[in-house]
């Protein structure tokens, strides 16, 4: 087989590919424009209705609202946790390193519906009713790995001979952390609060399993699936939430790929 013709292939494959990762979320914008509450083709006509509904349904804000304030606190902390961890693994040797760090890493590759049920076994032998705090800690846990990840290789990327530099001005070893390294690594926190985000804000399985009366927006979607005529609501809805999700993942690259011009490590690839 010549080397043209390889690559036409490869050009079919990743052409029927991206259809079909790609084509389902392409739909999804088509018809909620769609003045129809049946969601199938042809349409029936062009409409802006469904998006006015989903900013006049109180319970969807609520549960909006809910979302954005998991997913904030949800990112700080997790972001915050992940610098320890990145910090550590990068720059310390200590005993149990890599089994400690293997742990971290575990809720990446775990089943999500494995995470919840335990945590939601955990909670109420504790003795702790359900909540949005439930679901804040259950994100942490999720959201743990992808931080530290995105933080090491923002720590592991910069030059020792900078802090070193600092310490031998009369920096302490606190203020070199704050003043030289924390400014540095800057794009690797950005892009991890920004992914953490859009990870708990998009999160259903553990949100669903730790919810209690207050219902985050993936739960409050799932409860409305069961209501045809609330359908082309929910589209509009997804709609807005892949245009949000997709918004975030760029501007986390594009603080990831600043991160790594400045520590010297950029690599083809990343997320796109």
């Amino acid at each position: 087989m010549t080397k043209t013709k390889q690559s036409r292939y490869l050009v079919v494959y990743i052409g029927i590919f991206l259809v079909f990762l790609y084509a389902p979320a392409l739909l999804l914008p088509i018809f909620s424009f769609n003045d129809s509450t049946i969601v199938a083709f042809p349409l029936s006509g062009f409409t802006l209705a469904w998006f006015i509904e989903v900013f006049k349904t109180e319970p969807l804000l609520a549960a909006a609202l809910n979302s954005l304030l998991v997913a904030v606190i949800t990112s700080v902390f997790a972001t915050i946790f992940g610098i320890f961890a990145a910090r550590a693994s990068t720059r310390y040797q200590f005993p149990g390193k890599r089994g400690i760090m293997g742990l971290i890493m575990v809720p990446m590759v775990l089943p999500e519906i494995i995470i919840g049920v335990s945590l939601l076994v955990v909670i109420l032998q504790l003795g702790f009713n359900l909540s949005l705090t439930t679901i804040i800690l259950g994100h942490i846990l999720l959201c743990l790995p992808f931080c530290t990840a995105i933080l090491s290789a923002g720590f592991q990327g910069l030059d020792k001979s900078f802090e070193e530099a600092s310490q031998d001005l009369g920096r302490s070893r606190l203020e070199t952390f704050w003043y030289i390294t924390l400014p540095l690594v800057m794009p690797a926190i950005i892009s991890s609060l920004l992914i953490s985000f859009t990870i708990s804000l998009d999160e259903f399985i553990i949100a669903f399993f730790l919810s209690g009366t207050e219902a985050t927006l993936p739960v409050y979607i799932w409860g409305q699936l069961r209501f045809p005529t609330r359908i082309p609501i929910i589209l509009a809805l997804g709609t807005v939430l892949l245009l949000v999700s997709l918004t975030l993942l760029i501007i986390a690259e594009y603080f990831r790929r600043i991160g790594a011009r400045k520590t010297g490590t950029e690599v083809k690839g990343g997320l796109f």
